[in-house]
């Protein structure tokens, strides 16, 4: 069975996560602090993290650092905290996904079901040289795109943008670092370039570009491949 480890100090939201998560087969951990996340994290090896960004004892985006730092477990964050600034510092941090309290539990439960799946297809090939969807297929070794067996042309930029979101599958890249890492840390602001090529992407590799299956947009945040 998954197991998740909790981080949160309210103890209403703790029980409903574990009703929940139990009655769907999950193992549940709990912490109330950093600290003690940190110790079950080591002694329970979770499969998921889902965390609260006010913690008593640290801030959590100090906590996500911790967890990255020693691992590559998932983090979806769960947090009241609506300003853009908060979310793209715990994604930049190593978080793999946001979600703004009040949430929809089938929501929550289907992004944690996501992580899951993204855990157990690391754990059996690390990092895939050949991504393959229903529409285009990704040679990372090659630096190759085919469609319908034919080969699209892509341009430096965007090559290396999709190649950046293709390696992180199923997790949300802030814009901010695929601005650092695509054109360097001056350009952290413009994300008007983001909407430029991503666009571009997408009618080059989607079938319906104004209604993306793979290149996903998270509004204010970033953008995600979703395989």
């Amino acid at each position: 069975m998954p197991r998740v480890l909790v981080v949160e100090d309210d103890p209403h939201l703790v029980r409903a996560l574990r009703i929940n998560l139990e009655a769907r087969a999950y193992t549940v951990e709990e912490a109330t602090d950093g600290l003690t996340a940190l110790r079950l994290l080591a002694d329970r090896r979770p499969d998921v993290v889902l965390l609260d960004l006010g913690l008593p004892d640290m801030d959590g985006v100090d906590l996500v650092t911790a967890i990255r730092r020693g691992g590559r477990t998932p983090v979806i964050v769960l947090s009241a905290r609506h300003m853009s600034e908060d979310k793209v510092r715990a994604l930049d941090a190593g978080a793999d996904d946001y979600v703004t309290k009040p949430f929809s539990m089938n929501e929550l439960l289907a992004r944690l079901r996501a992580a899951t799946r993204r855990r157990q297809s690391t754990a059996e090939a690390e990092t895939p040289t050949v991504v393959t969807t229903e529409t285009f297929t990704v040679d990372l070794v090659a630096k190759k795109v085919l469609r319908d067996g034919a080969a699209v042309r892509l341009t430096p930029t965007e090559w290396h943008l999709l190649e950046i979101l293709v390696a992180h599958p199923g997790r949300l890249v802030s814009q901010r670092a695929l601005l650092r890492e695509v054109w360097g840390p001056t350009y952290q602001e413009n994300t008007n370039y983001l909407r430029v090529y991503m666009a571009q992407l997408r009618r080059k590799l989607e079938a319906d570009p104004a209604h993306p299956r793979y290149l996903i947009t998270e509004a204010g945040m970033g953008y995600r491949f979703e395989p």
